[in-house]
């Protein structure tokens, strides 16, 4: 079965056990726990959650298999629809580019779909496998997945933060007109990420104040740490915007002072050879008349010459503080 990824059945015990596939459609009817995990990629899916859910309201089954979803909860009976949206850590992937994982929860069944995988659920899958930490009951899982996810955040803004130290340290050592693309970079990267986690933290404000029978008050005091953990992240992601805001106009200002640097001396050195090209385009003139022509001493006075008023100009120059 391409379209079941992994399935497990939560004891009495607080034993978690891999599922066979066999009995996977008998246990996530049961009145025990069971969590299957499914491919939406695979054209299996559909058939297998229309055939074997197909006693659940179809609103959730329509749910878990749209083509585009973003961050939401809804309260259906004494379960929840839940989309969440984690960094997507993958190989070669942006971690903006983020990854939507849907669920329905109740006392008895946790049925998650992806069309791409999410580190965060296989973390749990992990824990289950070694028995360490495993979520006790279908409330623990939602708690531990919304903590997963935010925990996988974390370095991906970090990254964000060193990223801007790093172009402002290059900014005060040596601006570069390249630096604008990177700073758009994350700026861009930011405004995504936001996108996501900002609707993220609302839908861990309603999990805060849901009443589904197992959803315990422990369970509410780890949300709202998650959601606490979650407004930090959207208040850290528009500190980030501004910073690139303001750093982008300190390059713009080291760029726009280096021009006038640069403009500055040149203006200076025309200044002090304007009345030297005068002089010599002066008496280059190949007419008749010119003084000195029969001097065999004429080059070398008017060479003297030339130096002396370039070094009477310097002189002045600086009296006037022009550098």
């Amino acid at each position: 079965m391409d379209h079941i990824l992994f399935a497990y059945q939560f004891h009495n015990s607080h034993k978690i056990t891999p599922l066979d596939e066999n009995h996977i459609s008998e246990e996530i009817k049961d009145k025990g726990l069971a969590w299957v995990h499914l491919d939406l990629n695979s054209q299996h899916t559909q058939t297998w959650l229309r055939k074997e859910i197909s006693y659940l309201d179809p609103f959730i089954i329509n749910a878990l298999i749209a083509e585009e979803t973003r961050p939401r909860l809804t309260e259906i009976g004494d379960g929840l629809l839940v989309i969440l949206r984690g960094v997507n850590l993958n190989e070669d992937a942006d971690p903006e580019d983020m990854i939507s994982v849907r669920l329905w929860i109740d006392a008895h069944r946790i049925i998650s779909v992806q069309r791409r995988p999410l580190k965060a659920i296989y973390d749990i899958k992990q824990r289950i496998d070694t028995q360490d930490r495993c979520p006790k009951d279908a409330g623990d899982f939602l708690t531990m997945l919304v903590h997963r996810i935010l925990e996988r955040m974390s370095p991906v803004l970090s990254d964000l933060d060193a990223r801007l130290d790093d172009i402002e340290e290059e900014i005060i050592d040596q601006p570069s007109v390249t630096m604008r693309e990177r700073i758009a970079n994350i700026r861009r990267q930011a405004l995504i990420l936001k996108r996501y986690i900002a609707p993220q933290r609302d839908v861990l404000g309603l999990l805060k104040i849901t009443d589904v029978t197992f959803w315990k008050p422990h369970h509410k005091r780890g949300i709202q740490e998650s959601y606490d953990q979650n407004t930090k992240y959207v208040e850290d992601l528009d500190e980030i915007r501004e910073r690139g805001t303001i750093v982008k106009d300190e390059l713009a200002n080291s760029l726009s002072d280096r021009i006038n640097k640069n403009m500055y001396i040149l203006s200076v050195i025309s200044a002090i050879f304007l009345p030297l090209g005068f002089l010599t385009g002066f008496l280059g003139v190949n007419i008749g008349g010119i003084p000195g022509t029969e001097n065999e001493y004429a080059f070398a006075i008017f060479t003297a010459m030339l130096i002396i008023l370039t070094g009477l100009q310097v002189i002045i120059f600086k009296k006037l503080k022009w550098f």
